[in-house]
């Protein structure tokens, strides 16, 4: 006799760092606006965490990027691959989701492969620009890739996997919602005193390299433009870290960890250093003026330079085919080019005219596609796409056991 009880289901996700957490929540939120009844496991930062997940372990234990940086720490990685991987099987979830942090997620779900569960990877891998290779191993990994590019369908579904692009989710940040007076007056900051963001990452092994040279560039800055206020907009998982780093620099930093407190600088700022990655969009998104500035190890950089197959590391210029904002990769990420774009950009207002109208072009390119999102966000196509792979999975399990 059938009874009326729903059987929650249950969905596994893992994220491995802070642009994947707030990925991650945006997900469960417009999937639980879907379906209240689901249950949510897997690994996930603090965002995740107060929608009701439980992390198998913390996630900040994930976020390492380069070479040089990983190999410390392959010991306790390899753990925690075991451990995650041994959750799913014990739980036997009705669906996995990974986002983004290619380097544990691609080893998890190949440890995975057997695993007659249905798997969505989140964030199509940055393959196109290096590893081209490995693309060839995906279709085996996952049933559906979702991206937030548009040029990634073609190139992904050329080389035989299946993908939806879902939209950026940049575009429901709310990095453009910022209110700059009430930052001013939050932080004692005189209207004419300039402002400019930094930003060096939100991974513990990638900003200790950049906050040497911020420091040192801030000195130059100083005797240009005395009344030069820096911004650190952090994540908490690196804050504490930060503060300790910054204590001696010759322009006391504010640093910023609350989202609503980042926007609103965002909106005070007359310029950013930032490194490349997602928080470029942001600030294009918020109409600030930058420039990249990104420093690895050397061996992982010369690594890089071998395999890299894009002309930009920036995803504005990636997006707009040109270099909207500079790049002062490496080498060139020192203390003198730095202070000279960081001056350039918040003294020369053509500058930032032309940065803003080519922010507009991009971010034009960003928004999901109608067939998916139905005039929704980004978050809400890449819901749509992630039930439709799950109720496809019900209803064929419903039908089994009824037969």
């Amino acid at each position: 006799m059938p009874h009326s009880a729903i059987t929650p289901r249950v969905i596994w996700l893992l994220a491995g760092e802070a642009s994947g957490d707030v990925l991650g929540a945006h997900l469960m939120q417009a999937l639980h606006a879907r379906d209240p009844h689901l249950i949510f496991v897997g690994i996930g930062g603090p965002r995740m965490e107060a929608l009701g997940l439980t992390s198998l372990f913390p996630m900040r234990e994930l976020a390492v990027m380069g070479l040089v940086e990983v190999l410390p720490r392959i010991r306790q990685l390899s753990q925690r691959l075991n451990e995650a991987v041994n959750d799913v099987v014990l739980r036997q979830p009705d669906m996995i989701v990974t986002i983004d942090s290619p380097g544990f997620a691609l080893r998890f779900l190949k440890r995975l492969r057997h695993v007659t569960v249905p798997k969505i990877h989140y964030v199509g891998p940055q393959v196109w620009a290096w590893h081209e290779k490995r693309v060839h191993s995906f279709p085996e990994l996952w049933d559906r890739l979702l991206c937030l590019l548009p040029f990634e369908v073609e190139w992904f579904g050329d080389r035989g996997v299946a993908v939806d692009f879902v939209g950026h989710p940049v575009l429901q940040s709310g990095a453009d919602q910022g209110d700059a007076k009430r930052f001013r007056l939050r932080h004692g900051i005189a209207d004419e005193a300039p402002i400019l963001i930094l930003m060096p990452g939100s991974r513990r092994s990638e900003v200790p390299r950049l906050l040497p040279v911020y420091g040192k560039m801030l000195a130059l800055l100083k005797e240009r433009l005395p009344g030069i206020v820096p911004v650190l907009p952090l994540s908490p998982l690196v804050a504490q870290t930060v503060r300790a780093a910054v204590a001696r620099w010759p322009v006391k930093p504010i640093i910023v960890t609350e989202l609503h407190d980042k926007h609103d600088a965002f909106a005070a700022a007359g310029a950013a250093l930032t490194k490349s990655g997602t928080s470029t969009l942001e600030l294009a998104l918020a109409h600030v003026p930058m420039a990249v500035a990104y420093r690895v190890n050397p061996v992982t950089a010369f690594m890089a330079r071998r395999m890299i197959k894009v002309k930009y590391v920036a995803m504005v210029n990636l997006l707009a085919g040109r270099e909207v904002v500079p790049e002062l990769l490496q080498e060139r990420c020192t203390p003198g080019e730095l202070a000279e774009a960081s001056y350039a950009l918040l003294t020369d207002p053509s500058l930032g005219a032309e940065q803003r109208a080519a922010f507009d072009e991009v971010l034009a390119q960003l928004r999901p596609p109608e067939s998916l999102a139905h005039n929704g966000t980004p978050s809400d196509a890449a819901a749509e796409a992630v039930l439709r792979i799950l109720n496809a999975r019900s209803a064929s399990g419903t039908s089994e056991s009824g037969a």
